[in-house]
């Protein structure tokens, strides 16, 4: 498979998860306020994450966008795997 289709949905997992972590944010604390800068610096965090944790998967654009959402939390346990 294409490697920039898998960094593609890794990017689209990192994105999807900073934009339900933004709305779950905005109806559990009920702020209207919106700040440009508290929304595109981490979402170009988030894609850039999702980019390299769909980089560790095997070639299958399904696990790409699992392990983009999944984020650091996949880093970590990856990390601890080897440790």
């Amino acid at each position: 498979m294409n490697l920039w289709i898998l960094i593609l949905f890794g990017m689209f997992g990192g994105l999807v998860r900073n934009l339900v972590g933004l709305a779950k944010n905005k109806v559990f604390t009920g702020k209207k306020k919106f700040s440009n800068v508290k929304f595109w610096i981490p979402m170009i965090i988030s894609a850039m994450i999702g980019a390299f944790c769909a980089l560790l998967t095997i070639e299958d654009y399904r696990i790409a966008l699992l392990a983009g959402y999944a984020g650091t939390d996949l880093i970590q346990g990856l990390y601890k795997m080897t440790k």
